[in-house]
Formats: C-alpha cells, structure tokens, sequence
C-alpha cells in the first residue's frame, strides 16, 4: 500500500481513498458519539451552517470545539461526551481541524475518519478493500500535529504489517503538543481524561466512513469483520 502522510493545505488532488486523522479531539469524539448511540454525524462546514442545521432540526444534537455556546448541546470532549445519551440521535459537529479535514477530501471514493480509538478497526478495512494507495489527511496544525501523524504512521503500518506495535505511536502522541495544551488547560471545553481517552487504543470495533448524503457530510459507523488468522 503507498501512504502519503499530508496537512490539510497540502491536499491539492482528489484522493482515491483518505483517512483523516484527529486524534485530539474531533475524531474521538465522533467514535464517542457513535459509542453512545448516535445514530449519524453531519460534518459541519461551519458554526453558521452547524446552527443552520440546528435551527432546521432541532432534534439535533450540535457539537463544536472550545467552551459551551448559544445554540450549542455539546462541546468536542470525549470526557464530557462520555456521559451523553445519544441514543438514535443525529449529531452535528463542527471543529477546527477534523471537520475541515474530512470536508477537504470529500470527493474520494472512500473517506475514513480515524484516531488511535478505532485505529485496528481502519487499518482492517484497508486491508480488506486492498486499498493501494491512502492518503492520510494529519489534520493539526497544517500537518505537523506529531499526535495525528503518529496515529496515521501507525494505522498506515497496521494495514499493510499486523505485527506493527503501538507504543512507540502512543508515546509520540503523549508527548505532542496537543497532549500538553489539553492537560494543562490551554485549550477550552475540555475535561480532565480527555487526553487519556484519545490515547486508548482499539476501544471501539467499528471504523468511521464518510460519505455525502443529500448534500451534507455524513459519517457513520462500520464494522469491520475480522481477518481469519
């Protein structure tokens, strides 16, 4: 498989097949939301269009990054997500660099939505569509977000080589200066084990793809059988 690891001002192409990579916290949470019964994410282009579309559905639950706001349910938090009953819900998320990530690549045949929490579950629907050729979006600070370019190094080499091991990944990740801004508080609607939560490996079986839907940006989830040894 050839893997190109790029940021989002990088992507200049159409890729066959993207996984964007949000570690800290966007696709995260996303796997949260799913974890806690959401039924649907609608990819926000922005706060104005994630309003929008809470004004016209008001069923919706609307998530975004920072501190809570007006016409807002939730903030892009596994840790303050975690105890959200989603139930059936359709979710609408707009963050800094997630959303615009998977929005960049919208026109691929196939766009997956990672991070370290469903990383086994997308390196195995790569291996099983025999992709040939990935583009990994790293989607913090244009690209050089050594927590998202981990995550992508890694799902990258699971897909191609089972026996690739985590921890050195993970240690990168903790190490990032994502990691730091969210552990010492410099970045707003956050909570405590936010860090630890987005450094779990494999706590959920599904993968993440993305697709348009009646002119929106969707994403759900999807299992992934496992490969017979």
């Amino acid at each position: 498989m050839d893997s190109r690891f790029l940021g989002i001002p990088e992507i200049v192409d159409v890729p066959s097949v993207a996984v964007v990579v949000d570690v800290m916290r966007a696709c995260t949470v996303a796997a949260w939301a799913f974890a806690q019964g959401a039924e649907k994410i609608v990819l926000a282009e922005s706060l104005e269009d994630a309003l929008a579309l809470k004004g016209r559905h008001p069923d919706w639950v609307a998530l975004k990054d920072g501190p809570p706001a007006p016409g807002f349910d939730a903030v892009n938090s596994p840790g303050l997500l975690r105890s959200v009953d989603l139930t059936g819900r359709t979710v609408v998320q707009k963050t800094t660099a997630g959303t615009v990530g998977a929005l960049a690549v919208k026109e691929a045949s196939l766009v997956l939505c990672a991070g370290f929490v469903v990383a086994e579950a997308t390196a195995r629907l790569l291996r099983t569509r025999e992709c040939a050729s990935v583009t990994f979006v790293v989607t913090g600070e244009g690209g050089r977000a050594d927590e998202d370019l981990a995550c992508a190094q890694y799902i990258a080499g699971r897909a191609v080589e089972a026996g690739t091991d985590a921890d050195e990944f993970l240690r990168r990740a903790a190490a990032s200066r994502a990691a730091a801004e969210l552990t010492e508080g410099v970045r707003e609607g956050a909570h405590p084990e936010d860090v630890a939560l987005c450094l779990e490996l494999d706590r959920f079986p599904f993968a993440m793809v993305a697709a348009p839907e009646d002119s929106l940006m969707v994403l759900r989830p999807c299992t992934v059988p496992a490969i017979p040894v």
